[in-house]
């Protein structure tokens, strides 16, 4: 489990991204770079890490459930992930 810190950072990063997403799409097709310049890095999309929802973990996520391996594997397992089921044949 990722460090509450951690988890936090990313959390003010998501929000950043959001709030200054309008605003940089502007400048961009602008082709204003000075001022593109002037907010902050944090407000840059690419600045964001894929982290599972619940731990925080940076490794093994799955883009589609937005978890990591290991709580997608728990989840599903316990029944909480509707429409997945462990495989047997």
């Amino acid at each position: 489990m990722a460090k509450e810190s951690i988890k936090a950072r990313q959390r003010k990063r998501e929000k950043m991204v959001a709030k200054f997403a309008e605003k940089r799409a502007a400048l961009k097709s602008a082709g204003d770079w000075q001022a593109l310049d002037q907010l902050p890095k944090n407000s840059s999309k690419v600045r964001l890490k894929n982290r599972c929802q619940l731990t925080g973990r940076p490794k093994g996520y799955m883009r589609f459930f937005g978890l990591s391996r290991v709580m997608f594997r728990d989840m599903a397992l316990a029944g909480k992930i509707p429409g997945v089921t462990k495989a047997s044949w």
